[in-house]
């Protein structure tokens, strides 16, 4: 090791948006050690401002593109709650059959072609279709299996187009519905080619533990993802209503995205926060492979994140058969084509929680008697993560620090993609008071 350390500078591959990684240690002691987020405001919240109640929700879709009917949903719930709308059950079985699409393909998104290719010694996943052509081609079919999913439902893959407040403006036909099981059904080979894969790689995951507070959706009834009341891994149930006191949002100087903090100085949301939160609600498939890697209810090693998103993958493609299995034996009420649902336009102000792939999402929309928006806030999974992924650095920084240069900054690459960022989504409007040099 040399006695001198300096990595900075260098934007984080393999990750959506701006990251960086700033470590600095002279003669062999650490003086500096950061998660800095670099990406710039983007004021969605602003934006919303002055729109009308049913607009609100195309709006915020656009927040990301890889988890907007995850937003779309967070949005539609929070003006739904806002205006007491009810949804009929056909309804919320649609949404969360959008939604365990859209998880779906980000998952196999970010773990085949963003975390393996670290698993198998490569840059990128173009030199890895080369040597792991197959798996790569096993990948592509299972992230196109969730688009189609979503599309389905949805009316397209991104950005939704079928659902708004109240239900649904178009629903799917039995036919599409009985397409899409098929194609679930027949995705079981191609899930198992990913495990063993991975299974085959495990030792490659760094063997590191930090305990830390999980946050997530729970419901008694089953795995939450659609609904649920926020739930910490120490503290139990948590008031929605509250959710600004669960995440005591501030800002830090280092980052232009604010992070959060709730029990203790850090808690991590997401795949692996739900998999701690919610095991025993789990599909007995992915129970399965959870026990083929060894991962137990309660998990500390952030890394092991991507396996939960593997685990998850199995759960979501059983949940979506259920789902689809209860719209068709129920039969789908027709009357949910092609029409508006009646909405009686209030004031107030609604909270929509939702998970979304990289975890627990919140959207809080305040609306005037005329149902134009007046205010608006969004806390995003990856704004709850940048605490805890510096928290995991300290820690796991002294520990490596005797690694070569290069060693250190491949494991700490790893650790931050393992919380599959998605940084632009994080970085939204910041209230700054500047001050000047006389203190005004």
């Amino acid at each position: 090791m040399s006695e001198n350390i300096n990595i900075e500078g260098d934007l984080l591959t393999r990750v959506e948006g701006h990251g960086e990684l700033v470590v600095n240690a002279v003669d062999g002691q650490l003086e500096e050690c950061e998660w800095q987020v670099v990406e710039s405001p983007r004021f969605f919240e602003s934006m919303v401002v002055g729109r009308s109640w049913d607009e609100i929700h195309h709006i915020v879709s656009r927040i990301c593109g890889i988890c907007s009917v995850t937003h779309t949903m967070a949005g539609l719930k929070a003006v739904e709650d806002a205006m007491d709308v009810e949804l009929s059950e056909q309804d919320v079985m649609l949404r969360k059959l959008a939604l365990a699409g859209e998880t779906l393909q980000s998952h196999v998104l970010h773990l085949g072609y963003l975390a393996l290719p670290d698993l198998v010694g490569q840059k990128s996943v173009v030199p890895m279709a080369q040597t792991h052509e197959e798996e790569v081609k096993t990948v592509v079919r299972l992230h196109k299996l969730g688009n189609e999913l979503i599309e389905t439902v949805a009316g397209r893959s991104t950005h939704a187009q079928r659902t708004i407040p109240g239900g649904f403006s178009q629903i799917p036909s039995e036919a599409e519905l009985q397409d899409r099981r098929t194609s679930l059904e027949g995705s079981w080979s191609d899930v198992e080619t990913v495990v063993d894969l991975v299974l085959s790689l495990a030792d490659e995951f760094p063997d590191f533990t930090r305990e830390t507070e999980y946050i997530s959706l729970a419901d008694s009834d089953e795995y939450a993802l659609y609904d649920g009341v926020p739930y910490s891994s120490d503290t139990g149930e948590l008031d929605l209503a509250e959710y600004r006191d669960i995440v005591n949002e501030h800002v830090v100087e280092q980052s232009t995205a604010k992070f959060t903090k709730h029990n203790r100085e850090s808690y991590m949301v997401g795949a692996l926060a739900r998999f701690n939160n919610n095991y025993d609600q789990l599909s007995p498939k992915a129970k399965d492979i959870a026990e083929a890697f060894g991962l137990e209810s309660v998990c500390h090693n952030p890394y092991l994140n991507n396996v939960a998103q593997l685990v998850e993958t199995a759960h979501l493609i059983e949940h979506s058969i259920e789902l689809i299995d209860s719209l068709l034996e129920s039969g789908l009420d027709e009357q949910s084509d092609y029409h508006k649902p009646d909405v009686d336009v209030t004031a107030g102000q609604g909270v929509g929680a939702i998970e979304a792939p990289r975890g627990i999402l919140f959207h809080d929309y305040t609306l005037d008697e005329e149902g134009t928006a007046v205010e608006g806030n969004c806390v995003i999974p990856t704004n709850q993560n940048h605490a805890n992924i510096q928290q995991d650095m300290e820690e796991l920084v002294p520990a490596i620090i005797d690694q070569p240069d290069t060693q250190i900054e491949h494991t700490l690459e790893m650790l931050v993609r393992a919380y599959d960022p998605c940084i632009s989504c994080s970085t939204h409007y910041l209230d700054v008071e500047f001050v000047g040099s006389d203190g005004e």
